[in-house]
């Protein structure tokens, strides 16, 4: 498995829940991983019920066999500081730009450098050595932005690379990009079985390889359990009315009399077998494209109680059971 694991996805398909759940795949059996999230909205720390992450890595869970999983939400005001002090030293005159509003010009308005902070933040958690020489995180899993713009977050670093030809800034893009576009990478996207998320699925990975960045694998999320085999596929709508009501009436829903509450449950036993029917068409449609996209497939299940610690453990199991540890 490649070091940094990047995960991303349509908005609402559960990216930062996959994210989380690899996390602690990873981390089994005695391993360290470092989770990383650069958006700032605390998905992480909701998920790991733990009180908001601050700009510094913290150990928010213990994996199965006593493996580590760490947290960082990344801050890009503070990595420039970071940055600014490692490069240029200025200690205390670096505060005083951020008390100026000079840090957040920097973060907001100039092109691309918030996007080097962060990537560039989870490359050196990837890098990073003990004095001992074994690398600090054994893995780095990193909540990416969403696919729409997953390749422009990731090969802003090229483009800075660009404009400056010398100095530091151009130093620690080609260093960050030396990790993005090497086998120490992959980009994992997670999607729905529907069809707006798998076209941008699609989508994504056409981009993501356009720009040389290492694709991984597709996660697709809240897979809803098979309820009728092919034989009861075939069967909806074919069915005699009289022969559902019967079965209905045999099973102890209602008498066999006309009119009877079985005979009344069958209108909506049909209409529900339909959207079944109608539902399952789409996903195996979705399923055939996502195959055609040549990359291994993961399955994880909509959990029938929601998300809380327990089914993010669950999640956990499931990803390591299918190979994504």
């Amino acid at each position: 498995m490649s070091r940094l694991q990047v995960v991303s996805g349509k908005g609402g398909t559960g990216k930062t829940t996959v994210a989380a759940a690899l996390a602690l795949a990873l981390a089994t059996e005695g391993k360290r991983t470092l989770v990383v999230e650069v958006e700032g909205r605390q998905g992480i720390a909701q998920l790991f019920e733990t009180e908001a992450l601050p700009y510094e890595e913290r150990k928010i869970a213990v994996a199965p066999g006593g493996g580590e999983v760490y947290a960082l939400a990344i801050d890009a005001e503070l990595a420039l500081l970071d940055y600014l002090q490692m490069f240029y030293k200025l200690g205390g005159a670096g505060r005083a730009l951020r008390k100026l509003g000079a840090i957040d010009f920097a973060t907001t308005i100039a092109p691309g450098v918030r996007d080097v902070l962060l990537t560039g933040k989870a490359c050196e958690a990837v890098r990073r050595k003990e004095k001992n020489g074994r690398f600090t995180y054994d893995y780095v899993v990193m909540d990416a932005p969403p696919t729409g713009r997953i390749t422009r977050f990731l090969n802003v670093n090229d483009e800075v690379a660009g404009l400056a030809k010398i100095g530091p800034i151009h130093h620690q893009a080609q260093a960050v990009m030396r990790v993005l576009k090497s086998p120490e990478t992959a980009v994992h996207l997670v999607t729905l079985l529907e069809e707006m998320p798998v076209q941008e699925t699609a989508d994504g990975i056409a981009e993501l390889r356009a720009a040389q960045l290492p694709v991984g694998r597709i996660v697709m999320n809240m897979v809803r359990p098979s309820l009728l085999d092919g034989t009861g596929l075939a069967r909806v709508g074919a069915a005699p009315r009289t022969a559902i009501a019967k079965s209905l009436s045999s099973a102890g829903l209602g008498g066999a009399r006309r009119g009877g509450l079985a005979e009344r449950l069958v209108d909506p036993l049909l209409q529900q077998a339909a959207e079944y029917a109608e539902r399952h068409a789409l996903e195996t449609e979705q399923r055939s494209v996502l195959a055609e996209q040549g990359l291994p497939l993961h399955e994880l299940p909509l959990l029938a109680d929601g998300m809380d610690l327990a089914g993010l453990y669950e999640l956990a199991k499931l990803l390591r059971k299918q190979g994504m540890s």
